[in-house]
C-alpha cells in the first residue's frame, strides 16, 4: 500500500502531541487507514492504551498509574473531573486514541508559515462510572523551499524550524515544487473511561 506524503513529519506531530502515558505499548491497533488524491493524503489510526490506578492523592489530586511496561507515572486531575472519589486504587483507566493526518498541497502557495494549536476542554460522560473525551488540533503551513529528485526529498521551512522529508510516491513527489506549500492537520481525540477492579 501506498502512502504518498506520510512521512517523518507525522511521527513528529504524533510524538510531540501524545500524553507521555500514550507512549507505551498499545493494544488492540488498527492498521493505519489512508486516503488519498492527487496532491493530498490522510492516514488515520486507532489505539487503546491501559494503566492501573496505584495511588490517589485526594488533596493534590495526584494520581499514580502503572501502564503495560511497568512505566509509572503521576497525573494530576484537574478541577474538570469530578468524580475523581469513585476512582480506587485497583481501578483500570482506558484510554481510546483516534489520531489523523492529513496533508494538502497547496500549489503555488501564499499564506504565512504559521502553527496554530486548539484544544478542546475536558468534557465529561455520563454514566455510571467516570469517563471523559478531550481533542486537540494542531495546523501547521510551510514553504517548500527545496526539492532533491535523486533522494526524493523535499525541504520544508516552517514557522519554527526547517526539515528535510522523503517523499515514497513517485506520483506525488512530481507535484511538489519549490514555491509551493505543504499544508499539515495533525487532530487526536483521547476518550477516557474507568473500569473498577473485579473483587
Amino acid at each position: 500500500m501506498k502512502r504518498p506524503l506520510v512521512i517523518v513529519g507525522a511521527a513528529l506531530i504524533a510524538a510531540v502531541s501524545m500524553p507521555a502515558h500514550a507512549q507505551q505499548k498499545p493494544s488492540a491497533d488498527t492498521p493505519p487507514v489512508t486516503s488519498t488524491a492527487p496532491g493530498t493524503t490522510t492516514v488515520a489510526t486507532r489505539s487503546t492504551v491501559s494503566a492501573t490506578v496505584q495511588a490517589i492523592d485526594p488533596k493534590t489530586r495526584q494520581v499514580t498509574l502503572k501502564g503495560p511496561y511497568d512505566r509509572v507515572i503521576t497525573v494530576t486531575a484537574g478541577p474538570e473531573v469530578s468524580r475523581l472519589d469513585e476512582i480506587k486504587v485497583g481501578d483500570t483507566v482506558v484510554m481510546n486514541f483516534s489520531e489523523a493526518l492529513s496533508l494538502t498541497l497547496k500549489k503555488d502557495g501564499k499564506e504565512l508559515r504559521s502553527r496554530r494549536e486548539t484544544d478542546a476542554p475536558f468534557r465529561p460522560v455520563e454514566g455510571a462510572l467516570p469517563a471523559g473525551v478531550t481533542s486537540s488540533r494542531v495546523e501547521i503551513v510551510a514553504d517548500v523551499i527545496a526539492v532533491d529528485e535523486k533522494a526524493q526529498t523535499v525541504t520544508l521551512r516552517g514557522p519554527k524550524q526547517t526539515m528535510e522529508l522523503r517523499v515514497s510516491d513517485a506520483d506525488q513527489f512530481a507535484l511538489i515544487k519549490v514555491g509551493d506549500q505543504i499544508q499539515a492537520v495533525y487532530t487526536e481525540a483521547v476518550a477516557y473511561s474507568i473500569e473498577h477492579a473485579r473483587k
